[in-house]
């Protein structure tokens, strides 16, 4: 079952890499008494992902946070390694967080996974927005086309906002 507008994420902990190195993240350490934007791509590195749906995260950042968002982070079902990866050669790294999922068991515990098979992807996770409040999910925009970048997009989460 997908998680609905109103309901709290469920505890996960991440494998971040950072400048530093890599550092253990929590949901309570990422969302307990704060405004985060949360997006999810179905894959780093993918096109998609890539050249339009981070990127309008990134560019827009400034605005995001001038809204009253404390935070924004990127979950993806890829490893730590990919991940941080991705935060560097994006220019992301220490800008928004890049979450690793690498088991999708965040992504299967709030119904937002998807079986990618057909492109030789595997489980991964749907692309999506949300703007999540203490934790609680107070929007949601899940994209019906994971090729696509329109719905859960960041001039879509400003408009939220």
């Amino acid at each position: 079952m997908t998680i609905a507008i109103g309901e709290t994420l469920p505890s996960a902990t991440f494998k971040e890499k950072t400048a530093d190195g890599p550092v253990e993240t929590t949901t309570d350490a990422l969302f307990k008494g704060k405004r985060v934007v949360l997006f999810a791509v179905p894959g780093a590195f993918t096109p998609t992902c890539s050249l339009n749906h981070l990127p309008g995260y990134l560019e827009n950042r400034d605005t995001i946070l001038g809204k009253g968002v404390d935070d924004i982070a990127v979950i993806a079902v890829n490893d730590w390694h990919v991940m941080g990866a991705w935060a560097q050669s994006s220019g992301g790294m220490g800008k928004i967080h890049f979450l690793p999922d690498w088991d999708a068991s965040f992504t299967k515990a709030i119904g937002l996974d998807a079986d990618l098979s057909g492109g030789g992807l595997g489980v991964r996770s749907k692309r999506y927005s949300m703007l999540v409040e203490d934790g609680v999910v107070k929007s949601l925009n899940v994209e019906d086309n994971p090729g696509q970048a329109t719905v859960s997009s960041a001039a879509t989460m400003i408009e939220q906002l």
